[in-house]
């Protein structure tokens, strides 16, 4: 067995090879040693462009190869939702309706707009956008020029049964004085308040929440940027959040990692925290020291930051649902703080964004289509280049490109003079790489698993799933989170190119269904299915140990292991149900199989009764003609050919049968099914003549002139179609009631 590790010294060309063998021959350990030296540039070169990747296509999800999971288009599922959003859910669109632009629908206040569709208006937002329905296209050209990357106030989210908005943009432009103005915006802006929908008289009201820092604010206006004033705003009020920007995320998880790396049970070094440096780290025994050091978790201000979002996002939420508020939402360029804020914030309100599905169209509307900027925040290669300063201020260019939809050309060329002229304002020497990584979105993540933590019931994800989503966003195997827009990836065909995360994702859940471990096994639809709106004492986060004390604190991170076990206990209980059907579903079989039986044996049994009903019937036939017969003098014999006082069905006690006394009293059915035979006989006293003869010549009147007998012709007996030898004095028979007195017991 041979384990071969090979790595390279950061800053140097030098490669490192470590070489573990267990009963491997010398022999072979020579040419493994050989084979590394003479390829070690080649393989150096390889480890560089993995780590270090210069274009985008250097990224492990075009040099991976092939994959079942391939990547669908995401524009597609955007109208999807959107629809959901206007109440039209039932509709589904396709590729052909979109290159048709047959998605503009629209309710009684909103409406699909495809301003956008070439990335004209604003290259970071995507080709369709919800506005108010009273807001024509010209007028959202106009609105555009007044904010920053031209990132107008447009709709994420609406509530179709109050027409309460939850709307996002970017700053606006009001210079360093804060008196510039859009008549334009401030329309846009004033349409988002609509007229309460249940009766309530005037118009609803506006908040317009900006998630910076007030001092930050104003600030900006210095650049150009800046807030609203509330007296430009019909019913407006201005709120401001006060989270910090980018670099103060990026400090902050650096210092978490830090202390994480310093006081884990296995740090980087592989030494313990209770022995490095003689344990100075944990004071020595001093308890006072041992808490302070503690302290620094705090000290990282992670925790205050992701607690910052957090009531951000609920007060947002408290307003829309408590008060059927309209909310704009932004802070400078509307791509970072405004997605977590507005992506929470739709998460509290809508119970569909807390399911799986709802939660990955929840993270492709807010935060891929409206354009995070995922590639400069994770240090990844972007469709522009290198990411040098000109290419980066081509995309934060602030005039639009309103020209003319159908004019590629004139689009382009304007680019390339607003390039140019970008290039020649910056000195060459001064090019430095932009330092622009930030851990929003792992923030926001963050933030969505201490929302599971308090509400455990209302998700249907688990802690898990946020783990293994995050971990495929960060590891560039999938093109769904590569580049900054949905312009970028479009250009670069990354639907066609890459794999596809959520597939990915489904393929891992399809595998043991419901009891996968990204379900979360205590969901409960019923028991939030309206918004959440935690209180402010819920607010107070914890270190997600799942995600951040996995490698530091592996023991720990596991702290989980009640859900675990609770899911395996689940699995049984699920292995112990379905016994539990199959053993009811045997036993209906074998339930009916026994009411066919019985229904088959009981119509048997009446057969049966039919059959001996009619032979006693018979029987009781026979002894009448017997008793009539006899009453003329003649001795008859009657056979059975069945036992019918002993026949089965006869001891067989039917709950429907009609019984009737005959004879000596015993009871008898009324039907019987008996063949009979009788046989007659005549005395004959001496032995000689025919008394039948003799009786029929002296007394029948049917007797011809010529003194012979017309018998069989003449019919003067019979047994239904049968002739009886029989002769019969018709005086007799005329003297007895045949019905009422020879059917009668004897």
């Amino acid at each position: 067995m041979r384990i071969i590790i090979i790595g390279f010294r950061p800053g140097t060309k030098q490669v490192v090879m470590v070489i573990a063998f267990l009963n491997c021959d010398f022999f072979g350990i020579i040419m493994i040693i050989l084979a590394f030296i003479l390829q070690r540039h080649a393989i150096f070169a390889a480890l560089l462009k993995g780590t270090r990747p210069a274009r985008l296509w250097d990224l492990y999800a075009f040099t991976s190869g092939p994959s079942n999971c391939s990547s669908t288009n995401s524009r597609v599922r955007l109208v999807n939702e959107y629809y959901r959003l206007l109440g039209l859910g039932s509709l589904q669109s396709s590729i052909g309706t979109i290159e048709d632009g047959l998605f503009k629908l629209s309710n009684d206040w909103w409406r699909i707009s495809d301003v956008n569709a070439n990335y004209n208006m604003c290259a970071t937002y995507p080709f369709a956008l919800l506005v108010p329905k009273s807001i024509r296209d010209t007028d959202l050209l106009k609105a555009c020029t007044f904010r920053a990357r031209c990132r107008l106030p447009v709709i994420s989210w609406c509530d179709k049964r109050t027409g309460a908005v939850l709307a996002r943009s970017s700053q606006p432009l009001v210079g360093l004085m804060m008196n510039m103005r859009s008549n334009a915006d401030e329309s846009l802006v004033g349409a988002l308040c609509t007229r309460h929908s249940k009766g309530k008289e005037g118009r609803r009201k506006l908040y317009i929440a900006d998630a910076r820092p007030r001092k930050n604010a104003l600030a900006n206006g210095a650049m150009g940027g800046g807030s609203e004033s509330s007296s430009n705003y019909f019913q407006c009020e201005i709120v401001f959040f006060g989270i910090d920007n980018i670099h103060a995320m990026r400090d902050s998880l650096v210092r978490l990692r830090d202390y994480l790396d310093t006081h884990g049970t296995k740090s980087s070094d592989g030494m313990s925290s209770f022995l490095r440096n003689g344990g100075w780290t944990w004071g020595r025994g001093n308890l006072s020291s041992m808490s302070a050091s503690v302290s620094t978790l705090g000290d990282s201000g992670w925790l205050i930051h992701v607690q910052n979002v957090l009531a951000g996002s609920a007060w947002i939420a408290a307003r829309v649902a408590l008060e059927s508020a309209s909310m704009v939402v932004h802070c400078s360029d509307g791509w970072d703080r405004t997605s977590q804020l507005v992506a929470l914030a739709s998460l509290l309100l809508d119970p569909y964004y807390r399911t799986i599905n709802g939660f990955q169209a929840l993270v492709e509307k807010d935060w891929l289509a409206f354009g995070h900027p995922f590639a400069d925040r994770a240090g990844m290669p972007s469709f522009s280049g290198s990411g040098s300063i000109p290419l980066e201020l081509s995309r934060h260019a602030s005039s639009p490109n309103i020209t003319s939809p159908s004019s590629p050309s004139s689009s382009s060329s304007s680019s390339i003079r607003h390039l140019s002229t970008l290039t020649s304002q910056a000195p060459v020497s001064n090019v430095q790489p932009s330092n622009s990584y930030s851990p929003i979105f792992l923030q926001w993540v963050d933030c969505v698993s201490q929302l599971l933590r308090t509400y455990p019931f209302a998700f249907e994800f688990s802690s898990a799933f946020l783990v293994d989503f995050l971990d495929c966003v960060l590891s560039c195997r999938f093109g769904n989170f590569l580049c900054n827009s949905e312009n970028e990836r479009v250009k670069a065909g990354l639907f066609d190119a890459s794999t596809c995360l959520w597939k990915h994702l489904a393929e891992m859940r399809a595998s043991e269904g419901k009891t996968h471990a990204h379900y979360n096994m205590f969901y409960d639809p019923s028991k939030h299915d309206g918004p959440l709106l935690p209180p402010a004492a819920a607010l107070a986060p914890t270190l997600w140990p799942q995600f951040h004390l996995r490698w530091a604190c592996p023991s720990e991170a596991h702290s989980s292991q009640v859900e675990a076990q609770c899911r395996d206990m689940m699995e049984k209980f699920s292995e112990l149900q379905k016994a539990k059907d199959l053993a009811e579903n045997n036993a209906r079989e074998i339930t009916t199989s026994m009411e066919s039986l019985t229904a088959e044996l009981l119509s048997e049994s009446q057969v049966s009764y039919s059959a001996v009903a009619l032979a006693r019937k018979a029987n009781l036939e026979n002894a009448g003609i017997k008793r009539a017969i006899e009453s003329l003098g003649y001795k008859v014999r009657v056979s059975d050919t069945a036992d019918i006082e002993n026949h089965p069905a006869k001891t067989t006690d039917m709950p429907s049968r009609t019984r009737e006394t005959v004879g000596n009293g015993e009871s008898n059915d009324e039907k019987t099914d008996l063949s009979v035979s009788i046989a007659i006989t005549a005395d004959n006293d001496d032995g000689s003549g025919n008394f039948t003869n003799r009786i029929c010549e002296s007394l029948c009147p049917l007797r011809g002139e010529d003194g012979g007998c017309k018998w069989p012709n003449a019919g003067c007996a019979r047994l239904r179609s049968q002739f009886v030898g029989l002769k019969a004095n018709y005086d007799a028979f005329d003297r007895l009631s045949i019905y009422d007195s020879y059917f009668q017991p004897e």
